[in-house]
Parts: C-alpha cells; sequence; structure tokens
C-alpha cells in the first residue's frame, strides 16, 4: 500500500494529466503496476480531487495509447526494436520465447488475454507488432474490450474505497485474483469455441 499512498499524493497534487502519464510509462514496460495506477486515480476522486467517470475515460485513454504505442513501435522497426537498450530490458530472449509459445498456442487471442498477464503485456504487444500477426485494428479491438473489463474495475474500486484502507486492501487483492480467474475462464471459453468451430468445420468437409 505504500506505493498506492504515495500515487495517490502524487495524483492529487498533479490531476488527470498525472494519471495519464504514469498510465503510458505502464504500456511502456516501466516497474509501475497498471492496476495500482488505475486504483490511486480512482482514489483521488472519491477523495473529492476529481469526477470518477472522468478518471475512467483518463484511465481507458492512457492504457490504450500506452497499448498502442508499444504495438505500432513493434510494427513499425520489426525486428530491431529488440536490439533497442531499454526494449531489450522487458523484452528478454527467454520472454520473447514465451510471448512466442503462447501465440502459437492462443494466436491472435493473446491480445486479449495479454491484459490479464502482468509482466507480459508489453512484450506480447511489441511482439505482435514487430511480426506482423494481428493488423492493427484487430489489436485495437481485442485490446479495447480487455481493458473495458479491468479499468472500471480498479478505478471505481479505488473510488469506493478512498476513505477505507483496510477494505480497499483486500479487495485489491481479491480483485488481482478474480481477473486472473476471468482471465482464465476467458481462454477456456475461447479454446471451447475454437475447438467447436473446427469440429464443425471438418465434419462439413469430410467424406461423404
Amino acid at each position: 500500500m505504500e506505493l498506492l499512498e504515495r500515487l495517490v499524493t502524487l495524483f492529487a497534487e498533479n490531476g488527470y494529466l498525472a494519471v495519464f502519464i504514469a498510465l503510458l510509462l505502464c504500456g511502456a514496460g516501466a516497474p509501475l503496476p497498471e492496476d495500482i495506477t488505475l486504483v490511486a486515480g480512482g482514489v483521488i476522486t472519491g477523495l473529492g480531487y476529481g469526477n470518477v467517470h472522468v478518471m475512467f475515460g483518463v484511465g481507458m485513454a492512457g492504457v490504450l495509447v500506452g497499448d498502442a504505442g508499444m504495438f505500432l513501435l513493434g510494427h513499425h522497426y520489426g525486428a530491431r526494436i529488440r536490439q533497442w537498450r531499454l526494449v531489450a530490458r522487458v523484452l528478454t530472449p527467454e520472454r520473447y520465447a514465451k510471448v512466442q509459445e503462447k501465440f502459437e498456442r492462443y494466436g491472435n487471442r493473446l491480445m486479449f488475454i495479454a491484459r490479464f498477464l502482468p509482466g507480459m503485456r508489453t512484450a506480447v504487444f511489441i511482439t505482435a507488432g514487430s511480426t506482423h500477426r494481428v493488423s492493427f485494428l484487430r489489436f485495437f479491438l481485442l485490446d479495447g474490450s480487455a481493458a473495458l473489463i479491468s479499468v472500471p474495475i480498479w478505478v471505481y474500486l479505488g473510488y469506493f474505497g478512498a476513505n477505507n484502507h483496510e477494505w480497499l486492501a483486500m479487495w485489491i487483492r481479491r480483485g488481482q485474483n478474480g481477473l486472473w480467474l476471468f482471465g482464465g475462464l476467458v481462454v477456456l471459453v475461447v479454446l471451447l469455441l475454437w475447438w467447436r468451430h473446427r469440429r464443425r468445420v471438418a465434419c462439413e468437409t469430410g467424406p461423404r
């Protein structure tokens, strides 16, 4: 909670712009948890330093612009971007291999799943852009759909828990576990639908 308190102080003094910039840094792979940043944005609105609905919009904008920036950098510079010093710290050879394995397993659906994979999100988006595995529009729709789930949860959690730190800390832990569970359920549903589609196609194109 120490980081949360620091962010609350920073955001209360500097407003929406500070939240937006912090989320851009999250998207760029800075060691700053996106969920805690969004919660802090919600907390300051609960303390009267802003409007929670505006903060939700700022949160969505910061998350999507940050993610899109990483995707477009990868798309523009291709494999060369992995040679950049700052990118190399985020996208290590081991992490790149892990992302490639997940692409082979989940395909473009990984763009949605990545929002629920802390520590992997930036690497996934850079890799997706550099390998041209997915169009920007498809990436934006998948990432945006996932953000519409995670962003309001954290922002409004911070808003409702602004004056009760113990309650807030408890629900942050539950929210983190819940999002992991939700992400896992989404993956299972997607895989089930994909398997049923493949089975139906196989039946339709099989020997008659």
